[in-house]
């Protein structure tokens, strides 16, 4: 096993330009095969339940670089406030106060991406580029001082028409830039475009990507449960 995550992460990075970060998505896979991919000289995992990713931290090295993946309760928040790298799916203003004022506490900032809605499921989450502009335009948002917002997450449709997921990925990447024109000219660390994972993950890059989210291109097919 150890060989094999090993081998799959050596021959995945040798397909990705280096200057993409490469997250490998651990939600559901035990402490175990995170140390394994770790041990193979990896420092970038994604989780998405808050205190699941808490447990794992303590278990785990140091200079691990989490990622916050999933859909962020504001209650739990605090669990990964302390140490997290990066929240990439921030889609309202009360979760960026949320998340801003257990920064304070811990006293840091902590990065965040605002997550846009681009696929045609209407389950997912995210903001359409008018809610954005209100949540950057609000008074409240230029109080913060323990965020930082540094880019755009978007999911696209889960299928198999590559030609859908382009657009989508398109179109994530036409919000990043109007955005960045817009408001974040002058800003080097606004810079960010969270869109790819393991099924779509080449056509993302082609469309501007800089963070592709990775799971079972890495760690392997997901367990079933009964």
């Amino acid at each position: 096993m150890i060989m094999e995550i090993k081998e799959r992460l050596k021959n995945f990075l040798k397909q990705v330009p280096e200057d993409i970060t490469l997250v490998a998505v651990s939600k559901t896979k035990p402490v175990e095969l995170i140390k394994e991919a770790y041990d193979a000289g990896h420092r970038a995992f994604g989780e998405n339940k808050a205190q699941e990713l808490a447990e794992k931290k303590l278990q785990l090295p140091d200079d691990i670089a989490w990622h916050f993946i999933g859909h962020l309760q504001r209650n739990k928040v605090k669990y990964i406030a302390p140490f997290v790298t990066l929240v990439h799916a921030v889609d309202s203003l009360k979760l960026l106060h949320e998340i801003n004022k257990q920064a304070l506490n811990s006293n840091r900032v902590i990065n965040c991406l605002l997550q846009f809605h681009i696929a045609t499921e209407e389950t997912k989450f995210g903001l359409n580029f008018e809610e954005a502009s209100v949540l950057i335009e609000n008074e409240d948002y230029h109080k913060m001082e323990n965020i930082k917002i540094c880019g755009v997450m978007g999911m696209a449709t889960f299928t198999d028409d590559m030609e859908l997921v382009r657009s989508e990925f398109r179109m994530l990447k036409g919000y990043f830039d109007r955005l960045k024109e817009k408001y974040f000219a002058n800003d080097f660390q606004f810079k960010e475009i969270s869109m790819g994972m393991s099924n779509d993950y080449e056509v993302a890059i082609e469309e501007g990507s800089t963070i592709i989210r990775i799971g079972t291109k890495i760690f392997g097919s997901r367990e079933v449960t009964h």
